[in-house]
């Protein structure tokens, strides 16, 4: 089969109702609505902050850097699950995941909030055409949400063909998670990631000519695993000019709570040349979705609607690379995991090109367009409006930032589908504190002050006692909320 045959990469019903059923949907949406802001929400997979504009200088990503200096770079951005699934339903819903009840990858969209209103159905119930483009709620039926969207193009080539891939490898990480890495020959156009941003460009132009306010969600599968990428952006980071995560004191690794562990190390211990390849295969697959956002900020600046489009860079959550003495994926409660880049570009806002070190949850994504967009305030949302932080970088937002990720009892297991029991970390302007199971499986204390890789665990320290309480309340009351 041909890589041009786009029928092979995307469903063929899905195409047929691209380009036969498009230009009939929605005619009754009435063509005044085209003052109120376009949306343009942009969610990355298992991208990390190894950006140029979050301070990784060895990461070439142009196009995020400049939409960052177009808009706010939030410093201090927190998902409230570290794994896909239930981090999408959060952000999507609004509300934590005490409230989705969506802690792992079994547990589908709809499985607790039956007609809660999500975040694209918002919009579109307002007036606005919606469109899904790629991954933006987790993969397959029960988990996508087709009552958000007038349009729904899922996600779909996770893994590159074989007569596409010139070199690769698949090392025996840890857990059972996927490891490998792929060198393509595919131009960008013809990858899946780069057909959903040229999809979504089409969308957009047939919505802006109609004269109709749009919300389209572009969803990109990389950087999540298998890495895989065009060749010319692998060129960019020769493995042997990677340098290796920062080394942590003898039995570090070994010291840490059980629980604390996102994935069993692998029997022989990744060389450094495996993992110095897979940090490049990595940020090879960073940069590559940098490239696809430049093609929509492009498109965005072609059609002359920066002057009337909300733009949102997110991802589902954060990604180690072999830090903590040997952590990879995600699925943990260390910063790494935890912290996700976020920028926010919205017309008229008075502080473009600034960052903000204030903390800030994906939950808040859906209060803050509700408003940017001018649309009647949603009751009973869990997040808080950003949008007084967009004109005053230094505006206070809240006390902490709250993250849980799950856990079995057994080890054989895969935490990400199993769950017996929850570990909880909270993080404030200086601390980390982490219980696991209630603390019944360990806790954890790090002092970000002095301590920015949280190496250190304080929680045994008897002249912080008033600090661990304190912040095991502020858990509770997140609990109860």
């Amino acid at each position: 089969m041909s890589r041009t045959d786009i029928g092979l990469l995307i469903p063929t019903c899905l195409v047929l109702f691209l380009f036969f059923g498009f230009s009939n949907i929605r005619q009754s949406v009435s063509a005044a609505d085209s003052t109120r802001p376009n949306v343009l929400f942009i969610v990355t997979d298992d991208m990390n902050n190894d950006l140029g504009c979050y301070g990784n200088s060895r990461v070439n990503s142009p196009h995020i850097d400049e939409l960052a200096s177009r808009g706010m770079q939030f410093e201090r951005a927190y998902c409230q699950v570290t794994v896909c699934n239930p981090s999408r339903v959060s952000m999507l819903s609004g509300l934590r995941p005490d409230n989705t009840q969506v802690y792992t990858l079994t547990e589908q969209t709809r499985s607790h909030l039956g007609d809660w209103v999500m975040l694209p159905e918002y919009f579109r119930k307002q007036g606005y055409f919606t469109a899904q483009i790629g991954k933006i709620y987790h993969t397959d039926d029960g988990f996508e949400d087709p009552r958000s969207w007038d349009v729904e193009i899922r996600e779909f080539g996770k893994r590159p063909p074989e007569e596409e891939i010139l070199l690769g490898a698949d090392p025996d990480g840890p857990g059972e998670h996927t490891n490998d890495w792929s060198v393509l020959k595919t131009p960008d156009e013809e990858t899946p990631d780069g057909i959903v941003a040229r999809k979504a460009i089409e969308i957009m132009e047939e919505v802006v000519g109609r004269g109709e306010p749009f919300f389209l969600g572009v969803g990109f599968r990389r950087p999540h695993a298998p890495f895989a990428a065009p060749k010319k952006y692998f060129d960019m980071y020769p493995p042997d000019s990677i340098e290796l995560p920062l080394s942590t004191p003898d039995g570090y690794y070994e010291s840490l709570p059980p629980a604390a562990i996102n994935y069993p190390a692998p029997e022989k211990p990744l060389s450094e040349k495996e993992q110095r390849e897979l940090i490049a295969a990595y940020y090879a697959c960073n940069s590559f979705v940098d490239a696809q956002v430049g093609v929509l900020l492009e498109a965005v600046d072609r059609l002359g609607i920066a002057d009337n489009t909300v733009i949102v860079f997110v991802s589902d959550h954060g990604y180690h690379l072999g830090d903590h003495g040997g952590f990879w994926h995600k699925m943990s409660l260390f910063e790494e995991a935890d912290r996700v880049p976020l920028i926010i570009y919205a017309p008229g806002m008075k502080a473009p090109g600034k960052k903000t070190d204030q903390l800030v949850e994906l939950i808040d994504l859906y209060p803050t367009l509700v408003s940017l967009a001018g649309l009647p305030e949603r009751e009973n949302l869990d997040g808080i409006n950003l949008t007084e932080v967009l004109d005053d970088p230094a505006k206070n937002t809240k006390l902490a930032a709250f993250t849980v990720v799950s856990r079995s009892t057994n080890p054989a297991a895969d935490h990400a589908k199993t769950m017996d029991y929850l570990g909880r970390t909270v993080r404030t302007d200086r601390w980390r504190y982490t219980e696991w199971d209630d603390g019944k499986r360990g806790v954890e204390l790090y002092d970000h002050q002095s301590d920015p890789r949280e190496l250190v665990n304080l929680a045994e320290k008897s002249d912080l006692a008033e600090t661990r309480q304190q912040l095991k309340k502020l858990l509770k009351v997140e609990q109860n909320q």
